[in-house]
């Protein structure tokens, strides 16, 4: 016992240690709310990093009960793949969307407005979830470990629901303070798995036998195993909305080499190609994705391999796979039962922080949904350490409600979770081909098309398959919830909440979310083109009625042209200033009146219906 009280307090103390530390010049530096490598680790990767706790028991879990386990090899390399595929995707999307936005950005640029707008409802949807299923999760995981595990749904919610209002109180505290809470937390998690790893090797060697299977196991023909082989691969590729989350953020990472980039330059020059690829706050943004990209498939193949040896899968003695290869590992290490509870404590609060990478997204999303005309005004607010609580606050509200509905079953909201992050992928791999195509020529081109095509197709492949893989268990629900948030989306667009005008555009992005440089004149130009989609739109639905005899005159004058996105973000004129403010420099001042400017009731560029 006395081993591993010291070695669980040397851990705490080097999580501690090298834990990020906001210091306040820092904000004076990069701007509040701007965080480094350590961070940014933290607050992006951890719902992807926490998947070691449910996605391989996920994927044995469909396979065991049919004698399948051996199999879970083959699950394993297809993760892998697609890990790899869709993280070389995302970390060359850095360069030409090095100011975030993730696949929104990407595809009002290169695609069409249409495919943003799914993008948009698609991720708000994702968040929610993501913060649903991880704090349910974590309530199932504290009740597993006090044997309380069929208890009543009440207390998995109130459970869920307490450990997400932790994490949203966290958030709202701040980035700086959230990401050190939860860089300590993985830091744990990452040396106790070592120690893990180690005493399983142990096991192996001593020749602890598995554990005698009970049940029987129930015959498959080869069709339904090869659908049991899709199942399990859908259901372990879990949470890469890591790769999507670190690119729509990247606006939130300092704008500096890490400590590593700088030595390099300094001292390796030959590799100036490897040091520029992860310089500034783009490679910030590489370093994170370049973690995920080989992590879910190693950790799927580790967990897969001594679970075979062991004969334990979810369910196994009343433990999770992983519980059940704790209990094992930790055992052949002096006082490991104090190890093995405190990794599944641990495992509980994870799993709730991981709603943190939720609630860091859904800041940089709903602010620019509010710009283009998707979410009302009102919601725009950001504190002075750099959060948009409003955003926050109400995504949590609106996940205790999803937890309440659900009755607190995660099985319930699971089969929605990480389906949606595929679709942006998908869409990411088109524009990334449109970029290659309008970029670059000869080889680069020709292979760089093929690789963003074959990356979109596979996404599409794995987004299909998602749906299929969890059918029985409601996948099929997904369809009807995507169509109706996707029409949901376009009616508000339509409505006057939709409407933006150019200076209310500026005072959304200049004033109230004070965000400056590239990234406000990205926000800008993309508002200002989904509001030409918007009286696109407008004018095709007067049109359709016009067929019925109905002709009802167009309420607005058609928005100011968005033009092309290097001329928003001034291309050859870094220096230059807003392309907003310069439109709105040409338009004609009010003339002076005694007493001031009457006030309005209605928009200054609103016509009245049948009048010019």
């Amino acid at each position: 016992m006395v081993f591993s009280i010291v070695l669980l307090m040397v851990i705490i103390y080097l999580a501690y240690y090298f834990s990020p530390k906001e210091k306040k010049e820092h904000a004076a530096i990069h701007g509040a709310g701007q965080i480094g490598l350590l961070a940014a680790v933290a607050l992006f990767g951890v719902d992807y990093f926490t998947s070691f706790y449910y996605g391989t028991g996920e994927l044995m879990s469909a396979l065991h009960p049919y004698g399948l386990q051996q199999f879970g090899y083959v699950a394993a390399g297809v993760i892998a793949f697609a890990n790899i595929v869709f993280g070389a995707l995302y970390m060359f999307s850095l360069g030409p969307f090095n100011e975030g936005g993730g696949s929104y950005t990407a595809s009002m640029r290169y695609l069409k407005p249409t495919l943003s707008l799914i993008v948009a409802v698609t991720l708000i949807e994702d968040y929610v979830l993501t913060i649903v299923v991880s704090a349910l999760s974590g309530a199932d995981q504290l009740l597993s470990v006090l044997n309380a595990y069929n208890t009543q749904w009440i207390w998995h919610f109130l459970i869920g629901a307490g450990l997400a209002a932790v994490t949203w109180y966290l958030t709202i505290r701040g980035r700086g303070e959230s990401s050190r809470v939860v860089f300590i937390g993985l830091a744990i998690f990452a040396m106790l798995t070592g120690t893990l790893a180690v005493g399983l090797f142990l096991a192996v060697t001593l020749g602890v036998p598995p554990v005698i299977a009970s049940g029987t196991v129930q015959s498959a023909t080869l069709g339904q195993a090869i659908l049991h082989l899709l199942t399990a691969s859908m259901k372990g590729m879990v949470a890469l909305s890591g790769l999507e989350a670190m690119s729509n953020g990247i606006q939130f990472a300092i704008n500096e080499d890490v400590s590593l980039v700088k030595w390099g330059k300094a001292h390796l020059p030959k590799l100036r190609k490897l040091w520029a690829f992860y310089s500034g706050k783009t490679g910030i943004g590489r370093f994170v994705q370049t973690s995920l990209l080989f992590y879910g498939g190693l950790t799927t193949l580790f967990l897969t391999f001594f679970a075979i040896r062991f004969n334990v899968f979810d369910g196994t003695l009343g433990r999770t796979l992983v519980g059940n290869l704790a209990f094992i590992g930790f055992g052949q290490i002096p006082g490991g039962t104090l190890l093995f509870w405190v990794y599944q404590l641990l495992a509980v609060a994870l799993l709730a922080a991981a709603s943190m990478t939720a609630f860091q997204d859904a800041q940089a999303t709903e602010w620019r949904d509010v710009a283009i005309g998707e979410i009302p005004e009102a919601i725009v607010y950001r504190d002075p350490r750099g959060t948009f609580t409003r955003s926050v606050t109400i995504t949590f509200g609106v996940s205790v409600v999803i937890m309440l509905l659900v009755h607190g079953e995660t099985t319930i909201a699971a089969p929605f979770y990480g389906v949606g992050v595929f679709m942006p992928i998908m869409i990411m791999g088109l524009a990334i081909r449109q970029h290659i195509l309008q970029n670059y020529s000869g080889r680069i081109r020709r292979w760089g098309s093929l690789a963003a095509g074959f990356a979109a197709v596979l996404s599409a492949t794995v987004f299909v398959g998602q749906i299929v893989g969890k059918w029985e268990e409601g996948g099929w629900i997904r369809l009807i919830s995507f169509t109706i948030l996707f029409t949901s989306a376009h009616l508000l667009l339509l409505s006057p909440l939709g409407r933006r005008t150019p200076d209310q555009i500026h005072r959304i992005v200049r004033d109230k979310a004070r965000v400056r440089g590239a990234m406000a004149s990205i926000v800008e130009w993309q508002s200002l083109q989904m509001q030409e989609y918007r009286y696109w739109l407008l004018t095709g639905v007067s049109k359709f009625f016009a067929l019925f005899g109905v002709h009802r005159p167009m309420r607005y004058a058609p928005p100011p042209a968005a033009g092309t996105y290097d001329e928003a973000l001034h291309v050859d004129h870094p220096e230059a200033h807003s392309f907003l403010e310069q439109y709105m420099e040409t338009l004609p001042k009010p003339e002076p009146r005694l007493g001031g400017q009457p006030k309005q009731t209605a928009e200054p560029d609103v016509e009245v219906e049948g009048k010019s």
